[in-house]
């Protein structure tokens, strides 16, 4: 169980949050996160388990949240097909590549 980025994997080494303005040292993505957060629950309203919590429109961009808890867990890579790669393909077809 670590915490860290939940784009790449990437371990956060240090023992206290995140600030808002970090970002992974691999993928440069923003740290302080919804998607990295303990109480980030896709099925709960707003996707987020803390009542007192103000709504975060942009789950995958630093926010001010002051419940944010880094979570730690073990990461598991996205599956499914990249969207870059299915918007290129997309427009091939339309394009008739």
């Amino acid at each position: 169980m670590t915490r860290h980025c939940h784009h790449c994997g990437g371990v956060w080494p240090h023992r206290s949050a995140p600030g808002r303005s970090d970002v992974c040292p691999q993928c440069q993505r923003d740290l302080r996160v919804c998607l990295n957060c303990r109480r980030h629950d896709p099925r709960a309203a707003y996707e987020c388990r803390e009542p007192r919590a103000e709504p975060v429109s942009d789950k995958d961009r630093a926010n001010f949240c002051e419940w944010f808890d880094f979570a730690e867990r073990v990461f598991a890579p996205k599956t499914g097909p990249d969207p870059a790669a299915k918007a290129r393909d997309t427009l091939r077809k339309l394009l008739g590549d």
